[in-house]
């Protein structure tokens, strides 16, 4: 097929673009994808410019035949016009399918445009209908790998930061510090966990470490080693590790599973953790009236 559909559709958009861009607008609109609680009607209409000028732009020189890429270059601006249309709709909380029928509602602006200029040539007709819904589908879900890539990213920032929120080292007093640990601790966690600790150990030059598993919920042999080996971490960097919170369950889970603490210090609260570090720097907590 020859570049008949483009430039039919090029004419449309030079010749017509206004209208074809308020009758966007409107199926917008009708369809409820305005999204004026979100943004206002100036910002609207300036991510609906940006992105016709754009596809008219990739059309007139990213179509050949019945081909397109839109990975080449011709399609570049347009691609950087969804990325950053994308973003900030999802980061003002547009959904995925919000955003890929925004795209869509352009189909009828200029499909009703194509059927009064091609109505003698129907066959003709249905090829560049054809052509031109291919080409508007595939940047439609070009928004939603946007999208995917985007939440990704911000699952992964909050990740990080629950992560940091859930190992807090905690300066309890002069070269005393604790390690309360929450929820599940996994092989990713543990690590995060010991080399925040061994940073901490550095910079504060401690020299009693406790690590709290109170909140840790299941013990098992994988969840032994790791504290194992973050106690054996600790030693290495010189200062002196004492794992509280181990309960009564938790004790005979570990002796049925054959846990060998070794050297590790251990204590069934953090209160008694608190006070055997800080006899071994030699201070000593008395009432004030006393």
């Amino acid at each position: 097929m020859s570049n008949t559909a483009t430039a039919t559709v090029l004419a449309i958009l030079e010749e017509e673009f206004q209208a074809v861009h308020e009758a966007w607008l409107g199926t917008q609109g009708e369809e409820g994808l305005k999204r004026t609680d979100l943004f206002s009607d100036s910002e609207g209409r300036e991510h609906t410019v940006a992105l016709l000028q754009s596809f008219a732009k990739g059309v007139r020189n990213g179509v050949i035949g019945e081909d397109f890429d839109l990975d080449g270059a011709a399609w570049s601006e347009l691609r950087n016009v969804l990325a950053d249309l994308t973003k900030e709709r999802v980061r003002r909380g547009v959904t995925p399918t919000e955003m890929a029928s925004f795209v869509f509602a352009l189909k009828p602006a200029l499909f009703e445009r194509m059927r009064q200029r091609k109505a003698h040539d129907p066959s003709t007709l249905i090829e560049e209908v054809w052509l031109i819904s291919r080409v508007i589908d595939a940047f439609a879900l070009y928004t939603n790998e946007i999208f995917i890539a985007e939440r990704e990213q911000v699952i992964e920032r909050q990740r990080e930061e629950m992560l940091e929120l859930s190992t807090p080292v905690v300066e309890l007093w002069d070269r005393v510090l604790t390690l309360p640990l929450i929820g599940t601790l996994d092989s990713a966690r543990a690590q995060d966990v010991m080399e925040n600790l061994l940073e901490a150990i550095m910079r504060e030059r401690a020299e009693v470490v406790i690590v709290d598993i109170t909140g840790v919920q299941v013990v098992d042999t994988q969840v032994a080693q790791h504290l194992l080996r973050t106690a054996s971490a600790v030693r290495l960097m010189g200062a002196e590790c004492i794992i509280s919170g181990i309960s009564p369950k938790i004790a005979q889970t570990m002796v049925q599973l054959g846990v060998d603490v070794g050297n590790v210090t251990t204590r069934s609260t953090i209160r008694r953790a608190i006070g055997d570090a800080l006899d071994r720097l030699g201070y000593q907590i008395t009432a004030k009236d006393a």
